[in-house]
């Protein structure tokens, strides 16, 4: 099944669902006609970001500068909280989250969720479980910094509770940034299940490099 940038089926794929979860997939399409932007690559510096977050539901400030000190951190930047791809990630990661830490990494989403949104995904036991943090960049400053597109939002748009999304959607892309601030490697262009696995073996492949 082929899924966008932005983690949703084509029109075509959606026969026989909800009007509602329909015309999302439609709109989103329209979103992926943006210009294409060049996100950052190996070897750029990673802008440092500092946001209001959420970890299994409870809100915290966030630095990625101070969990660089930490270790590589992995920055996935999602469309939606609750929006099929975004789920399917966010439970893949979730799971793998245990392996990640072997490798020495820690793991932030981000996207334009308001920071309610974000304290009901981290706590989902479906999707981020409690397992992993999520960050609230909701003018898209965060993600266009990183050179990613930003969509704006959408009338009409329902996310897979039923609720109304009502935020801007920045394209699905990881970034494994190195505690010296650079980016390692960066995923796109895949599917949410692919981007999670190859996110890990780029940690892995630094954990064996010495870094």
């Amino acid at each position: 099944m082929r899924v966008s940038h932005y983690g949703y089926h084509q029109i075509n794929q959606t026969r026989g669902k909800p009007m509602n979860k329909v015309l999302l997939g439609c709109l989103l399409s329209t979103a992926l006609a943006l210009p294409a932007f060049a996100a950052l690559n190996a070897g750029d510096a990673a802008p440092a970001f500092k946001a209001k977050a959420s970890m299994a539901g409870k809100a915290f400030d966030y630095s990625l500068t101070d969990s660089l000190k930490k270790g590589p951190v992995v920055v996935y930047f999602y469309p939606s909280a609750y929006t099929q791809g975004c789920n399917i990630q966010a439970h893949t990661f979730a799971e793998n989250v245990e392996k990640f830490t072997a490798a020495g990494a820690s793991i932030i989403g981000v996207s334009l969720d308001s920071i309610e949104r974000l304290n009901d995904f981290s706590a989902d036991p479906q999707y981020c479980a409690g397992k992993i943090a999520v960050a609230s960049d909701a003018t898209g400053a965060i993600a266009k910094s990183y050179n990613l597109n930003v969509g704006a939002a959408r009338d009409g748009a329902k996310d897979s509770r039923g609720q109304d999304i009502g935020h801007g959607f920045a394209e699905r892309t990881t970034f494994i940034v190195t505690p010296d601030g650079k980016v390692a490697a960066t995923v796109g262009g895949v599917s949410p299940t692919e981007n999670v696995e190859k996110a890990l073996e780029h940690v892995q492949h630094l954990q064996h490099a010495g870094h």
